[in-house]
């Protein structure tokens, strides 16, 4: 929050040149005639579709963000306070990622730094709690029928994802016997807590919105994806595959990464598409205009969102100094 504005422009500049140079160097291995090629032959009718769908997903998020808010009694954020750090937190400008943004805003709001912790990790588990499943059943369904894009790309998401769920909800029950312990194991309690918050959102139905709101954030998101990809194939992306190669470009979410994700998720997307089939030249263009919906409008409402937390901050150090 005390960042200067200018300082927030060098991140941004920053961001621009990361992903700039991760364009040009994933460009370079695809060839520059087949992009070249690709690029002639677009359909921008698909952009709209695009952009609708990106409105879409952030509209979803805002639901997930206030049931995980308001999970515990105590923390009903405003609208206006609920929108602004949705909106900051998936700026190009935040270096530690969106998530320290939430952090903030639910200090903000009175929390803990406890019950910040839970929520904060509450969040990305329920953004995993339903890509994740997803992914691992489309894996499961492409080994069953044998039109596995490679073993490498469908086992791990085939295995280790039951055996994740299975491990953190046989361990949620006993995070009271680890929090007695010093140490990793009080870490690893701290940890499951938001493992439990996300089990009771399940179990309520005063709370199902929550699950509700991230699953309209996926599907938004990964439908802007498909629209781009449209733009530059001519024709329908196998669901399926699009959905694996989205869920491995994404092995941390946009939120959790640095500077919305800039060079990391333009560099690993495209070729965890083009692992699943699809062409890396039309993939590349593909995801470069996804990234402009995805990132770079954003920045405007992301910019405003940050500026309306700055100035809760002022507001509120003016209320305690009096």
């Amino acid at each position: 929050m005390e960042r200067t504005r200018a300082e927030s422009l060098l991140f941004v500049v920053a961001s621009s040149l990361i992903a700039l140079g991760t364009l040009f160097a994933v460009t370079w291995v695809a060839g520059f005639d087949q992009v070249a090629a690709r690029l002639r032959e677009v359909d921008p009718v698909w952009f709209a579709t695009a952009f609708g769908a990106e409105l879409v997903a952030y509209v979803g998020y805002i639901f997930a963000y206030r049931e995980v808010a308001r999970i515990e009694p105590g923390c009903e954020l405003p609208t206006r306070d609920l929108v602004a750090a949705v909106a900051a937190g998936f700026g190009s400008f935040v270096a530690r990622g969106g998530f320290a943004v939430d952090v903030h805003a639910f200090k903000q709001a009175g929390l803990t730094d406890q019950e910040v912790r839970v929520r904060v990790l509450g969040l990305g588990a329920l953004e995993y709690a339903l890509l994740a499943p997803a992914a691992c059943v489309v894996a499961i369904q492409l080994l069953a029928d044998g039109h596995s894009p490679s073993l490498g790309l469908t086992l791990p998401w085939a295995i280790a994802v039951p055996l994740g769920f299975v491990a953190a909800l046989w361990t949620v029950e006993k995070r009271e016997a680890l929090r007695v312990h010093p140490g990793r194991r009080r870490h690893l309690a701290q940890a499951l807590d938001s493992v439990y918050v996300l089990k009771r959102m399940f179990a309520q139905p005063k709370h199902l919105l929550g699950p509700l709101g991230s699953a309209v954030y996926w599907f938004g998101d990964i439908f802007c994806l498909w629209a781009c990809l449209q733009a530059f194939t001519h024709g329908t992306p196998n669901i399926s595959l699009l959905l694996l190669g989205y869920a491995t470009g994404y092995a941390l979410t946009r939120r959790t990464l640095p500077l919305g994700g800039a060079g990391a998720v333009d560099a690993l997307l495209p070729f965890a598409l083009s692992w699943c089939g699809i062409s890396l030249a039309a993939a590349v263009l593909a995801v470069f205009a996804y990234r402009i919906f995805n990132l770079w409008l954003p920045l405007v409402p992301a910019a405003i969102g940050l500026r309306s937390m700055r100035a809760a901050v002022v507001s509120s150090s003016g209320n305690g100094d009096l």
